[in-house]
């Protein structure tokens, strides 16, 4: 029963922190970006009703993998209201979930389209679509407080797959490594360096793995592929369950 109640206030609590996360306005150039976006919109979705407002996180309020990419896009989830939702990364993103048992299915198109993540549950470092793609220092730091919220809250967490370089540095700031035992020559953990598919151990016992962000810049050029994509939520699998 106690077990029962601590699982039901967290939920709780992650739909309270959406709610809170939902009315932000702390940063007035992300405000100002996201409703002229929404309110200009794009030819090919001028008649969708556009979302517009900061994008909560989306998935299972019990996984033990969390995922976290940079910032909604502009006509991705600012319109669809959803994370990674109606834009070319969520289509790759889902598409990998999928193949790897954590959701049910491959498409993502708007926030009722029946789509469950199972053991998976998916942030971003800002949640306001940011111009061209590149939030200010100071916008990520008013975000990361959610983030910091949403890790503690997530008690069964075992994976972190971060999406692109400012996802990975972000949280190995907000987690910390795990610090070798003592007697070690090093005195620090060391930072690893960036690059797909690599892995570091966080404070706590989570396995951070890095993958490169499914944006177009990378999957229209092949640095990132549907197999390399694919490998990386393999082995978040094979973690979790193991």
């Amino acid at each position: 029963m106690p077990q029962t109640k601590q699982r039901n206030s967290s939920v709780d609590s992650l739909m309270r922190l959406q709610t809170e996360m939902i009315a932000c306005s702390r940063c007035p150039r992300l405000v100002a970006w996201r409703e002229q976006v929404a309110a200009e919109k794009v030819r090919r979705f001028a008649g969708d009703d556009y979302w517009g407002k900061p994008v909560p996180s989306f998935g299972d309020p019990r996984a033990r993998l969390l995922v976290v990419g940079l910032a909604p896009a502009a006509h991705g989830g600012n319109r669809t209201g959803r994370i990674f939702t109606g834009d070319r990364s969520g289509d790759w993103l889902y598409r990998a979930l999928h193949r790897a048992g954590f959701a049910n299915q491959p498409t993502s198109v708007h926030r009722r389209d029946g789509l469950k993540l199972r053991d998976c549950y998916i942030t971003a470092v800002i949640h306001c679509a940011p111009p061209g793609n590149k939030p200010l220092r100071e916008e990520i730091e008013n975000c990361r407080p959610f983030l910091i919220s949403e890790i503690e809250l997530l008690s069964r967490l075992r994976v972190v797959v971060a999406l692109g370089r400012l996802a990975f540095d972000a949280t190995i700031a907000l987690i910390g490594l795990e610090q070798p035992a003592r007697g070690n020559n090093a005195a620090r953990a060391r930072k690893p360096n960036f690059a797909h598919g690599c892995e570091a151990q966080l404070r706590g016992g989570s396995t951070l793995i890095a993958s490169f962000h499914p944006s177009q810049q990378n999957t229209f050029t092949g640095k990132l592929t549907e197999p390399m994509l694919d490998r990386v939520f393999d082995r978040a699998r094979e973690i979790v369950r193991g």
